[in-house]
C-alpha cells in the first residue's frame, strides 16, 4: 500500500476505459455540464465540439441525468441540432450577404467616379481638340494612345485611371451576378442579381430585407421622396429602386402602382424564403408572371403582342442599376 492509498504495483498497470481515473471519457459528451432545458448552450456545444470516435451518448445522457430516457435524449439532440444548424446558416448568410452589400456599393462608387472623371477627361481633351469625344468609352480610346507631350501624358494618365475604374465597376457587377444566386436564389431569379443585391444593400442585409413589409420594400431607394411626402411637400412615392425592373418600368403609367405593389409583395416572399430556408421555389416566378399578365391586361384580346414579357434573371439582371 502506498501513501496515496493504492496497492503497490497498481500505478504501473495499464488502465481500460472503465477503470476509475478514466472517468472523463465516460462523462464526455455534447451535453456534459448542460442543463437539460438549455437548448442554446446545447446548440453551441454541438457547433463547437467534436468527438474522435462514436460513443454511447444516449446511455451516458441518461446516466448523467441530462435525459430521462433514450427517447428524451434524441428529442433534446434534435432541438439542439436544429438550432445549431440555423445559427450556422444565419452566420454564413450574414457573412455572404454583407459581401454583396459592400460589392454593390463599391460598384456604384466606381461607376460614379468613372463617369465623373470621364467628364473631366472630355472637358480637358476638348480644350485641345475640337473633335474630342465624351464619356467612358472616349476615355478608353484616349487611354490607348501614346502621349506626345507632357500635357498629353497627364491627360492620358487620367483617362487610364478612368478606364480602370470603369473596368473595376464591370468586374464588381460580374462578381455580384455570380454570387447573388448563392446568397438569395429566389430573389436573384425574380429581380435579377444586381437589383436583388441592391435591395439587400438598401435594407442592410438579407435578414433585414426578409423582415420588412412589402410596402417598405416597394419604396426602398425612394427615401428622399418618402420623407418629402411625410413633410407634406410631395405625393407618396409609388416605387423606389424596383422601378428599374421591367415589370414596373415596362408597365403603362396608370398601372405602375399596381405593378409595383405586386412585384414588391413577391420580392418580399422571395427574400423570406431565401433567408429562412434557402430553397429554390420556381413557382414564385410563375405566380408573379401570371399576376403581371393580369395587371397589364394581356389576358384581354387585342392588348399587345406580349413583347414586353420578361421577369426572369435574363430579363432583369441588367435592369438592377439605379
Amino acid at each position: 500500500m502506498t501513501d496515496d492509498g493504492t496497492r503497490s504495483g497498481e500505478s504501473d498497470a495499464p488502465r481500460t476505459a472503465g477503470d476509475e481515473g478514466d472517468a472523463t471519457p465516460e462523462r464526455a459528451g455534447w451535453f456534459e455540464d448542460l442543463a437539460p432545458d438549455d437548448t442554446e448552450a446545447g446548440a453551441a456545444s454541438i457547433r463547437d465540439g467534436r468527438a474522435d470516435a462514436p460513443e454511447d451518448w444516449p446511455r451516458r445522457a441518461v446516466e448523467s441525468g441530462f435525459a430521462d430516457d433514450e427517447s428524451d435524449y434524441y428529442d433534446k439532440l434534435r432541438e439542439a441540432s436544429v438550432r445549431a444548424a440555423r445559427e450556422a446558416a444565419a452566420e454564413r448568410e450574414r457573412a455572404d450577404d454583407q459581401q454583396l452589400v459592400h460589392a454593390v456599393r463599391a460598384m456604384d462608387d466606381a461607376a460614379a467616379q468613372a463617369n465623373e472623371l470621364a467628364e473631366r477627361v472630355a472637358e480637358w481633351a476638348g480644350s485641345r481638340d475640337a473633335d474630342a469625344g465624351t464619356g467612358v468609352e472616349y476615355a478608353r480610346e484616349l487611354a490607348a494612345r501614346d502621349p506626345a507631350s507632357p500635357t498629353e501624358e497627364r491627360l492620358i494618365s487620367l483617362a487610364r485611371r478612368t478606364a480602370d475604374l470603369a473596368d473595376e465597376s464591370d468586374a464588381l457587377r460580374e462578381f455580384i451576378e455570380r454570387e447573388t444566386a448563392d446568397v438569395a436564389p429566389n430573389l436573384a431569379a425574380m429581380a435579377g442579381p444586381v437589383l436583388a443585391s441592391r435591395l439587400i444593400s438598401l435594407a442592410g442585409g438579407l435578414e433585414s430585407l426578409a423582415k420588412k413589409p412589402a410596402g417598405t420594400v416597394q419604396v426602398l431607394g425612394a427615401e428622399d421622396a418618402l420623407f418629402a411626402h411625410l413633410r407634406g411637400r410631395a405625393p407618396s412615392p409609388k416605387h423606389g429602386v424596383i422601378f428599374t425592373h421591367e415589370y414596373v418600368r415596362g408597365t403603362r403609367p396608370e398601372k405602375r402602382g399596381s405593378a409595383a405593389r405586386t412585384l414588391a409583395g413577391k420580392l418580399t416572399i422571395a427574400a423570406r424564403v431565401d433567408h429562412y430556408s434557402g430553397e429554390r421555389k420556381p413557382e414564385l416566378d410563375e405566380e408573379l408572371r401570371r399576376r403581371m399578365d393580369q395587371i397589364r391586361g394581356r389576358n384581354d384580346a387585342g392588348d399587345g403582342d406580349g413583347s414586353e414579357q420578361t421577369g426572369d434573371a435574363d430579363g432583369t439582371e441588367q435592369e438592377g442599376e439605379a
